[in-house]
């Protein structure tokens, strides 16, 4: 490690503690990516992961949301989890034909967290590193005004932005219709410029062949030019963590 990241990450810890709380049980690939997503600014980057650590505590007391709290979410069966890319990133696609705007925003925001939670926890086996990171697809074929949801899209980058931060390693979006267009303009505006440097509309047949070949036959289901069967968030079992 580098001089100047092992200084950044000893003032960050002291900057957190400065803010009265602590750095117990989070190791450096952790605060190394609130520092990354600060521009390794270690107070910006420890109000940053106090604001993170209290968020966590408030959404989710346990410290996981369980899926009895998100029920009416996943029934709609629209997330789906693949398998590793060939960088070894969790694969999660969101299928917005079957997703409709939610009326208890309480339960999408919960819905977010556990299912990027769960993306998340599917890269590792036994203990988190802390650099894990995910890349999400977000397919918009056959989908119709009725499934247009701006600020369900603007929340789920929210919180990547805000309380995820550096775990997205690229963002695709598929078959993005005309009348969209203007939809994603106004929700790009919420997103910050490291973000939106993360996704990729594929709309060529170069940048499709780029896709599958970044994300994997593998993993990719066969109606993306994979070889893979969908499968449905909840029917992923994860094992269970070590420590």
């Amino acid at each position: 490690m580098e001089k100047n990241q092992e200084l950044a990450l000893t003032q960050i810890r002291k900057s957190v503690e400065k803010l009265g709380s602590s750095t117990e049980g989070y190791g450096d690939p952790t605060l190394m990516r609130f520092l990354i997503a600060r521009s390794m600014d270690p107070d910006k980057a420890a109000k940053m992961f106090v604001q993170w650590l209290n968020w966590r505590a408030a959404m989710m007391p346990d410290g996981f949301i369980s899926e009895s709290e998100v029920q009416d979410e996943l029934q709609a069966r629209k997330i789906y989890l693949q398998g590793l890319s060939k960088d070894k990133y969790p694969v999660m696609i969101v299928k917005a034909s079957k997703h409709f705007p939610s009326k208890d925003h309480v339960q999408f925001k919960k819905f977010v967290i556990h299912l990027l939670d769960k993306t998340i926890a599917s890269s590792f086996k036994g203990m988190e590193i802390g650099n894990e990171k995910l890349i999400g697809i977000l397919d918009l074929q056959h989908i119709a005004y009725k499934n247009i949801d701006a600020r369900g899209l603007i929340t789920g980058f929210q919180f990547l932005q805000a309380y995820y931060p550096e775990r997205l390693a690229k963002c695709f979006i598929l078959h993005m219709p005309r009348f969209f267009v203007s939809v994603w303009r106004m929700v790009s505006r919420f997103l910050e410029k490291a973000t939106l440097e993360k996704i990729v509309i594929v709309t060529t047949e170069e940048e499709r062949r780029d896709f599958i070949k970044e994300v994997g036959e593998e993993v990719l289901p066969e109606d993306y030019g994979g070889q893979a069967k969908v499968v449905a968030l909840q029917d992923v079992v994860l094992a269970p963590l070590e420590g």
